[in-house]
């Protein structure tokens, strides 16, 4: 699939804090950039000026367009970025089956999370409303903050069928800023940008513990092993979990004040309830529910994962960080897994 000689036209389906920022990114690429919202979270400084302050400082160039007219938006859009809450990706894709959305335009994902109860990932979704749609995946280790600084970033794009990864990479990869690499593990990537939300809350609540460096090496590690141990189950390639979607994504997210999820983490090891922690947030941080569909999934897999259910219990029930702690080492002693 070749880069077409007229003009090109990216819509992002999101105005958070992520859609803003490929917005932002990638409107050098395109001739034409258009950014849908529901009309709620449009302000009036993002629709006279636009630019946003909340959460992070947004100044998106004059030619972007915002609406909250859902037809008008993706008309001849070539690329459709989806950056929209995991538990909003039904519904957007219902309305985008309502505002005419043609099946050879790509839908790229954007958003990391499981759906529940389906405990579908969101390339299921997604196929289930629109399933002749052509789509792609985008996942890797891209915190907001820093690519609006410029800061070199990489990430993957997924398709199972390689020529529209490939159309997708071209187009919106931004030289010395923003590089993609192709993958056709769509289930890999997917997986590894979902799950890693959970070991990230994982890592801010031992950060904030003071439970020093040894202590969130062993939480990466063991919690790789769970994210590699549960997509493998679910058809990945281990090989993609160790990518930029995978491990790239964990060191990154697990590592960073940025991340809205270490947020989470760092606040419930202060003992802060996780509805007071999401309302001062006042964003969605997509490992608090994945925490749900994780133990879910391992339920149904029958396999064990120690560290996320820790993060379910410290979300979801009244344990004390240190009880929490002390139940997560005094686990039964076992072996460690080989892959290879």
């Amino acid at each position: 699939m070749e880069r077409r000689e007229r003009q090109m036209k990216l819509t992002v389906i999101g105005a958070g804090c992520w859609g803003l920022t490929l917005a932002w990114l990638l409107s050098g690429n395109f001739d034409d950039v258009t950014v849908w919202g529901r009309e709620q979270d449009l302000s009036e400084d993002l629709l006279k000026n636009k630019h946003t302050s909340k959460p992070l400082e947004v100044q998106l160039a004059d030619k972007v367009e915002i609406t909250s007219d859902l037809a008008k938006a993706i008309e001849n859009a070539d690329i459709i970025l989806s950056v929209v809450a995991t538990s909003g990706t039904r519904d957007v894709c219902e309305n985008l089956k309502k505002a005419g959305i043609k099946p050879e335009q790509i839908l790229v994902n954007a958003s990391k999370g499981i759906e529940l109860p389906s405990l579908m990932r969101m390339s299921e979704v997604i196929k289930d409303v629109l399933p002749e749609q052509k789509l792609a995946i985008l996942s890797g280790p891209t915190l907001a903050k820093e690519v609006l600084a410029g800061l070199p970033t990489a990430a993957s794009v997924a398709c199972e069928d390689i020529k529209v990864a490939e159309f997708v990479q071209k187009a919106c990869t931004v030289p010395s800023k923003f590089r993609l690499y192709t993958n056709t593990d769509v289930i890999g990537v997917e997986l590894g940008g979902s799950l890693k939300n959970v070991i990230a809350i994982a890592s801010g609540f031992a950060k904030t513990m003071g439970l020093g460096d040894n202590c969130t090496g062993s939480l990466l590690t063991r919690g790789m092993a769970e994210i590699v141990r549960v997509s493998i189950q679910l058809g990945a390639n281990p090989s993609t979990l160790y990518g930029l979607s995978g491990m790239g994504d964990l060191i990154a997210t697990c590592s960073s004040p940025m991340s809205r999820n270490y947020t989470v983490g760092s606040m419930l090891a202060k003992g802060k309830k996780i509805d007071d922690i999401l309302n001062e947030l006042g964003s969605v941080a997509e490992g608090v529910k994945t925490s749900k569909a994780i133990c879910e999934l391992a339920k149904k897999l029958g396999i064990e994962v120690p560290v996320s259910a820790a993060i379910y219990e410290a979300v979801y029930t009244d344990i004390t960080p240190n009880a929490l702690l002390e139940k997560l080492m005094n686990r039964k002693l076992k072996e460690e897994e080989r892959y290879v």
